[in-house]
């Protein structure tokens, strides 16, 4: 589960966008007049009157990923979306849910104001860290599925310099778990057209930085992805290189080990995956929508069924 947050000034705007797709859907609404576009966009804008704030609209677009389509009913989105604004602090105001059912990932758009009933204004302080740390927590309470990072994005819908950068990041994430050495890594992501590059510390041979090149582009590791910085990967590198060397011991050791000896395998192999940072547990990201995002551009830059009520 994923959110994506954006202020803007114009509720017709929000409001005819949610609605305004093929197989939408309103599953929960909050005092609104709902006989159509129109009055819900004006109830908004009655309400947002009490306030002195020039973006009163919020749009919160939440993502889920494909794996959970199935469980999610529109009674189980509907839960979630409102445990997540109870959550956020949006409990005393106008709220408009819509599932879009136009994208192979389940998400639903929230449309809420700013200005809540009593026309004081919500606060979006540290708005985007609150976001993320209840979408994990929400994600984990129900079970939901947890996917690996950039998984879910379309790569066919990329265009430069991104398709190359997730090109990068694809490879990366095949071949870092696979390789022992920086020079086994080179090596393999060489058969993937991608070269290695490294930056050190002013004139001196100490390396600080890691860089990929394919197509003509480069990239530093931690902009690939943040997991990807060069100690990070040179951390990973030594981890994998001493569990091929203990796998090679213990193949010459036909005698068991005492317990002394495992115990201090087992320990130095949870040193060395807590130090790896959890190289590949990534975030949840389910898929870009590029028509979502040049909505969200706009609101930014400016000034059908119902459902239940709650």
């Amino acid at each position: 589960m994923i959110a994506k947050i954006t202020h803007g000034a114009s509720f017709a705007g929000a409001v005819g966008y949610v609605l305004n797709r093929d197989g939408a859907s309103i599953i929960g609404y909050k005092d609104l007049r709902m006989d159509d576009k129109n009055s819900m966009a004006h109830s908004f804008e009655t309400q947002a009157r009490l306030g002195k704030i020039t973006k009163p609209v919020a749009h919160i677009s939440l993502g889920f990923s494909a794996q959970d389509k199935a469980e999610l009913s529109n009674d189980a989105m509907f839960k979630i979306a409102n445990e997540y604004l109870k959550r956020m602090g949006y409990t005393n105001t106008q709220v408009l849910m819509v599932r879009h059912t136009d994208r192979d990932h389940p998400h639903i758009h929230l449309v809420l104001n700013r200005v809540n009933s009593d026309g004081k204004t919500i606060s979006d302080r540290n708005e985007r860290l609150r976001s993320t740390k209840i979408c994990k927590e929400l994600t984990l309470k129900h079970g939901l599925y947890m996917a690996s990072g950039k998984e879910n994005v379309k790569r066919d819908r990329l265009r430069e310099p991104d398709a190359t950068k997730y090109r990068i990041y694809d490879a990366l994430v095949k071949n870092v778990p696979l390789s022992k050495s920086w020079q086994e890594l080179h090596h393999r992501l060489k058969a993937d057209g991608i070269e290695v590059g490294f930056k050190t510390k002013g004139a001196t041979s100490q390396i600080e930085g890691v860089r990929f090149t394919a197509n003509n582009l480069t990239f530093n590791g931690s902009k690939v992805d943040r997991q990807f910085s060069y100690s990070k990967i040179d951390c990973a590198l030594q981890h994998n290189a001493y569990v091929e060397r203990q796998n090679q011991q213990q193949s010459q050791q036909p005698t068991e080990p005492s317990h002394n000896q495992n115990y201090e395998q087992d320990r130095s192999n949870t040193s060395l995956g807590a130090s790896l940072g959890g190289l590949l547990d990534f975030s949840d990201n389910p898929s870009t929508d590029p028509e979502e995002e040049s909505f969200r551009n706009r609101m930014q830059r400016k000034k059908k069924k119902q459902g239940r009520k709650f």
